[in-house]
């Protein structure tokens, strides 16, 4: 099965593998309209790709398909189509889980017109988030270009819609992402569950993309108070009976309490997994440093240019690199290296203490187990790391009425695709100069 979906690390993964944890699949809301035997409210899991429509509502019929039911295989080999016709509802595609990665199923659907995708389970179990593949060697070339949004379905719902479906009737269904982002005031806090390492393939790249792409909006609601932001780093302990062991001395600092993988896999060459850990240090005493003087958007910059100006395959992912940056930003270097302290003490580093208690989950949040995660409002966001889609996220998380300017720009509704919801029009409505009055039922 070349499937991948969210596991949870309490350990580092490099010598002991995983242990137990809570992890919370992100859902959404799934109501059957039609047919009547079917008729009610379903979770589903959001796959961590593609763009859930969060704050809105996505309604549309089911098709299972009679051929590529696994939806593994170009849906052009079997001529088959499930583009809308003019004035129809969008078409929502049910497929078999298994056989193939599930970022392919979605983009297999999306190519032959669907609207969304749902991965029927094929055995009766919990739900799980759907994720992208982890394979370097995987193509990667389309999982930046998934639009659709994805869920996964239980196993019981999945046959309950084939046998509809079979039976000829028309399924109807409403996608309900509108309480998957909590929206309880008129700031929204979110959390950036990043890495400094660039040499981890395709995650890394897209990731990096990201930061810069969303730099803007992001330093424009820090500095006008709209948003709470705050970067996080992720590190795994050396268990005791490895301390002395070649690969804890070179993939982790501070006596074996921070570690973080082999950036190239390959301990022979290259830079060590201790390095990754001493420059995500680097990356939050910044942000700490530039909080305290009220300058928390700087963290932004310092990322996006340490990425450009220090890459690994370039050797100048060092300290003298890094500081440079740091100058050229006028934030104060002294504070920043008495933050990262002593790598080689056999003590606790307070700032990567507070970062592994962190990593633990707390309230409905769960544990962060997937890099990168993006947090919202103390929810996890799935889907794809894009401007547009996390942007659409983040103003999902505004109580009505008091989003900022820029969620009702037309820049904002040119990322955000239509869907049904009563915000969505008001938001519609305000960047077209239109006042619109809900209606009352």
């Amino acid at each position: 099965m070349r499937e991948k979906f969210g596991v949870l690390i309490c350990v580092w993964i490099m010598l002991l593998g995983n242990c137990l944890g809570r992890f919370v699949v992100e859902e959404n809301s799934l109501k059957v309209t039609s047919p009547g035997s079917i008729k009610g409210v379903y979770e589903c899991a959001i796959g961590n790709f593609g763009v859930p429509q969060y704050g809105g509502t996505l309604v549309g019929t089911v098709v299972y398909p009679k051929a590529n039911q696994g939806a593994c295989k170009i849906f052009d080999e079997f001529d088959i189509s499930f583009k809308s016709k003019p004035g129809g509802l969008p078409t929502f595609l049910l497929v078999n889980r298994g056989d193939c990665f599930f970022t392919l199923k979605a983009w297999n659907a999306q190519k032959a017109g669907a609207a969304a995708v749902l991965v029927a389970d094929n055995q009766d179990e919990s739900l799980i988030t759907m994720d992208t593949p982890e394979d370097k060697n995987a193509s990667a070339k389309y999982l930046q270009n998934i639009t659709i949004p994805s869920a996964l379905i239980s196993k019981s719902l999945g046959d309950s819609l084939k046998k509809a479906i079979t039976f000829g009737e028309m399924v109807k269904i409403s996608l309900d992402w509108t309480e998957s982002i909590p929206h309880p005031d008129e700031r929204v806090e979110y959390e950036f569950w990043t890495n400094s390492n660039d040499e981890c393939g395709p995650k890394c790249d897209s990731q990096m993309e990201f930061v810069k792409n969303f730099k803007g909006a992001a330093q424009v609601l820090e500095q006008k108070g709209y948003t709470q932001f705050i970067p996080h780093y992720i590190t795994w302990y050396c268990p005791e009976a490895f301390l002395l062991s070649e690969r804890c001395k070179s993939q982790c600092i501070n006596h074996g309490r921070y570690c973080a993988p082999d950036p190239e896999q390959d301990f022979s060459k290259g830079y060590d997994g201790k390095d990754v850990v001493v420059q995500n240090l680097r990356q939050a005493c910044f942000f700490k440093v530039a909080n305290e003087s009220r300058k928390p958007w700087l963290w932004w910059d310092y990322v996006t240019d340490f990425a450009l100006r220090c890459p690994m395959k370039e050797k100048k992912y060092t300290k003298d690199c890094a500081d440079k940056v740091i100058q050229s930003l006028g934030v104060d270097l002294t504070k920043i290296d008495k933050c990262i302290g002593d790598t080689e003490a056999d003590e606790e580093n307070p700032v990567l203490k507070a970062e592994q208690d962190a990593q633990i989950g707390k309230g409905s949040r769960g544990d962060v187990t997937i890099l990168p995660t993006l947090v919202i409002n103390n929810r996890q966001y799935r889907g794809k790391l894009d401007k547009g889609a996390v942007l659409k996220a983040i103003c999902a998380g505004f109580q009505e009425t008091t989003e900022p300017t820029i969620c009702l720009s037309k820049v904002y509704m040119l990322c955000a695709p239509l869907f049904t919801n009563e915000r969505n029009e008001r938001v519609k409505s305000a960047s077209l100069g239109i006042k619109i009055i809900p209606e009352t039922f």
